[in-house]
């Protein structure tokens, strides 16, 4: 249980912090940075548009489903213990109130930049936190950091002192699975700008913390400040950033990350603009019919992306306007997939939690039969059966290419033409899949020739029968394509690109 003074069972706010690191000198002097000092400015790292939803999914997943903390939540959030003073107690009401879905009312302030400042031989900074004028700053708030890339090297044990955090003094326990840390605030008396200076220590002199930036073994941290209020408090001067529609992204995401094989190619990321493609289409209240039933029909791959770079997903929610019939079609082609989908996942041995998040999929976008359904859980729907035909498809591609290589263990089959996978990386502004398994043909055409048509007969009987012939051999080439279909949001709404001719089927020598 909490203390008596701190209450979580309501709206959470989230602010982020303009920050500036001064050093922690060694007679526990505190020395601020003046103007003439030497400092590094960091400029914070354009965030994900789904990293908050992405720390509540974490509390939500990885706590026990009685409410109770594991082992691996405790690590995830650099708790050292479960009895460590408040901050397990925090934590764990944090995610009692998440899994009973009671977060809403979420406000992100952006930083702009940090100067940072080190002690590098003890290890130690401080942190001068400049918070805006704002009446959450009565509440009692969480400071959470976020690492900005797994921790690499020995685990490593931290100490915050500050007059700001109660306890005044707090340790954080860091391993190579500790995602973030979370620090325990005090409330301030007034609705006045303040700012906290939070001093850090590491036993470790060669690893230092680092905020909004990155130098080396240093470890880079993004910080926000968490503020949870009771119900009933006045957060209407909040705007909303945790929309249904924004977290069924996010969670989408995440799926397509847990589910799709995984593969990590090293070429350049690929520009998804920089294809040719036929013209966009608009999915609306307004779309044809035709157009709708052809998506929908459509069992090709889909990347989700949009097209507004930065921490937000455009305002534009997408709704549609489906015909009785076709939404009957959606719900029953839907229905399917899931179930295809979740027999895959038990015969790939895929982990539970991917099967989790593809069930609070299907009922944020179920269609009950033969009642109405909103506009917005038309468009999920349709997303969510686009994004499984990608997973679909994945697989059954890559039983195929098992069955393929198979092939070529046969010593009557070696080095004969025939598909290979090739996958490329794609630009990382995605909802997903954040690769594309294009497929590429290799091997012999020598006689006998692999799926030649007339042309290349000839030319190869040619060339076998003339050893002057000065003409280029049969080669090993795709013959037959699969689109790749886009769909893409932005300030004008959610448009579909079909981009032609972009995964290898088939294999032939010309």
């Amino acid at each position: 249980m909490l203390a008596a003074d701190v209450v979580f069972s309501g709206a959470l706010m989230l602010c982020w912090t303009r920050i500036l690191v001064a050093l922690q000198v060694s007679d526990g002097q505190q020395l601020i940075p003046d103007r003439d000092s030497t400092l590094t400015e960091h400029t914070f790292p354009s965030v994900s548009p789904c990293f908050v939803d992405d720390i509540f999914a974490a509390l939500r997943e990885d706590s026990g489903t009685d409410g109770e903390l594991t082992n691996s939540t405790l690590t995830l959030f650099g708790i050292c213990s479960v009895s460590d003073n408040s901050s397990g107690s925090v934590l764990a009401e944090l995610a009692q109130e998440i899994r009973r879905n009671q977060r809403n009312q979420l406000k992100v302030l952006y930083p702009t930049a940090a100067l940072v400042s080190e002690d590098e031989e003890r290890g130690s900074l401080l942190l001068a936190f400049d918070l805006p004028q704002s009446p959450l700053l009565t509440l009692k708030p969480v400071l959470l950091l976020a690492f900005e890339s797994p921790v690499a090297g020995e685990d490593l044990d931290v100490t915050f002192t500050s007059q700001s955090l109660q306890p005044s003094t707090q340790s954080v326990c860091i391993s190579r699975e500790t995602q973030y840390l979370l620090l325990t605030g005090r409330s301030s008396e007034g609705n006045v700008p303040q700012k906290w200076r939070v001093s850090a220590r590491t036993k470790s002199p060669d690893m230092n913390i680092l905020i909004g930036g990155k130098s080396g073994n240093n470890i880079s941290m993004i910080p926000l400040l968490l503020f949870s209020g009771e119900t009933g408090t006045n957060t209407s001067h909040a705007p909303v950033s945790g929309s249904s529609q924004t977290s069924f992204l996010c969670e989408l995401k995440r799926f397509l990350g847990a589910v799709l094989p995984r593969q990590h190619p090293e070429a350049p990321l690929l520009q998804l603009d920089s294809l040719k493609s036929l013209p966009p289409l608009k999915l609306a209240l307004t779309s044809s019919e035709t157009l709708l039933a052809g998506t929908i029909r459509s069992s090709a791959p889909t990347i989700l992306s949009f097209a507004k770079r930065g921490s937000v997903f455009p305002d534009k929610h997408g709704e549609l306007a489906l015909s009785p019939a076709l939404l009957e079609e959606l719900r029953r082609r839907l229905e399917h997939t899931v179930a295809r989908i979740s027999e895959i996942l038990r015969e790939e041995k895929v982990a539970n939690r991917a099967v989790e998040r593809l069930e609070r999929l299907r009922e944020v976008s179920v269609i009950q039969w033969k009642e109405a359904a909103s506009g917005e859980t038309q468009f999920r729907a349709l997303l969510l059966l686009k994004a499984l035909h990608s997973v679909t498809f994945s697989y059954d591609m890559q039983r195929r290419l098992r069955a393929t290589r198979k092939g070529r263990n046969n010593p009557a089959g070696v080095n004969v033409c025939g598909l290979r996978s090739l996958t490329v990386s794609l630009e990382r502004h995605l909802v997903g899949p954040h690769t594309a398994n294009i497929n590429n043909c290799y091997g012999s055409c020598a006689f006998p020739l692999t799926n030649a048509n007339n042309h290349v007969v000839l030319l190869n009987s040619h060339i076998e029968s003339s050893s002057s012939v000065d003409e280029r051999a049969p080669c090993c080439v795709p013959v037959a394509y699969e689109a790749l279909e886009v769909m893409d949001w932005n300030e004008q709404g959610t448009y579909l690109s079909i981009k032609q001719d972009i995964i290898a089927k088939e294999c032939g020598c010309r």
